[in-house]
């Protein structure tokens, strides 16, 4: 085995458009429905999408939910390592896009947080070049209680990619010292790196996660990404789209990304890559909409930009 395990759970997106975000006891009407497969489904995606080969390592249930779930993950040709199914369906979550562009969202937990030692134990996680973990497995006990002694065992390979996301300020500090103890990259927006280093200046605050370990990016949407490693921080400029849903921007940012090291592209080529996935990502509606690698390609390209030739040649399109 090689490429990525994504260790975060997949839940189904119940995403309704709106113009407008109701009121308390008020109600607004949808101007577009879907349900799709979301949460660690689409930085899978992406990865897959740009090439690489990549494993779901959390809990799929039985259900309605599970079934959407599972029906996904093989359009996508994306393998399921779980030995057994919960007895509980997935979980799901109420998106709504107000007309900015921007979601909030209503989730209900299910089978994706009944992660156990031993399922953890069971994915032979050493036979990968990374593994993917984000808060939404830390912050709820019963999941955290799996992932801390697992995290504090795991030995490299694989590298640990670790985002923390929008609920970083509700992981309970032991689970949250454990992940970012054993990453070697962290990937944040702006406000969650604020909170995990107190620094208002995204620059300072990638020196800041970097310190320790291969890199960091912290993410500013529109205005681009800023990448700290071993050469130091730099600034990557954003592609510049018309959003009409920012949601799974950032898991298409971290799955492109990874999909990009794994095939050898330096950490600078491979932040550029995902701007460009990511950006594009967010003028579709819908959570896993990140594009593939060759449409990728021509939107750099008609920007003026494209990857490094390396990585060319050794990616190859997921679809």
């Amino acid at each position: 085995m090689s490429g990525l395990l994504q260790l975060s759970g997949i839940v189904i997106d119940l995403v309704h458009v709106i113009d407008r975000l109701p009121a308390s006891g008020d109600e607004v009407e949808s101007t577009q429905f879907s349900i799709a497969a979301g949460g660690g489904f689409n930085a899978m995606v992406a990865a897959r999408r740009m090439g690489a080969s990549v494993t779901y390592g959390g809990v799929l249930g039985t259900g309605l939910m599970a079934d959407i779930a599972a029906r996904a993950l093989a359009v996508e040709h994306i393998r399921n390592a779980g030995l057994h199914p919960a007895t509980i369906d997935q979980g799901s979550c109420a998106v709504l896009v107000d007309s900015a562009g921007e979601r909030s969202f209503i989730t209900h937990h299910g089978a994706e947080r009944r992660v156990t030692l031993a399922h953890l134990n069971s994915l032979n996680a050493s036979g990968y070049d990374y593994a993917l973990l984000t808060g939404y497995s830390l912050y709820k006990p019963e999941s955290a209680e799996a992932f801390v002694p697992w995290l504090s065992m795991l030995a490299r390979p694989p590298q640990l990619f670790f985002d923390p996301g929008p609920v970083v300020a509700d992981i309970p500090k032991l689970a949250l010292d454990s992940a970012m103890a054993r990453a070697d990259w962290v990937s944040t927006n702006a406000r969650e790196a604020r909170i995990l280093t107190g620094e208002n200046d995204p620059a300072e605050s990638s020196i800041l996660l970097a310190r320790g370990r291969r890199g960091a990016l912290v993410r500013q949407g529109p205005e681009g990404c800023w990448l700290a490693d071993e050469s130091g921080v730099q600034h990557v400029k954003a592609f510049q789209v018309t959003c009409i849903d920012s949601n799974g921007a950032g898991d298409t940012h971290d799955g492109a990304f990874l999909a990009a090291l794994i095939a050898g592209a330096s950490p600078r080529d491979a932040t550029n890559l995902a701007n460009a996935a990511a950006a594009l990502s967010t003028t579709q509606i819908g959570p896993a909409t990140s594009p593939g690698l060759e449409e990728t390609r021509r939107f750099m390209r008609r920007s003026g930009q494209d990857v490094a030739a390396g990585s060319r040649e050794r990616v190859q399109p997921g679809r």
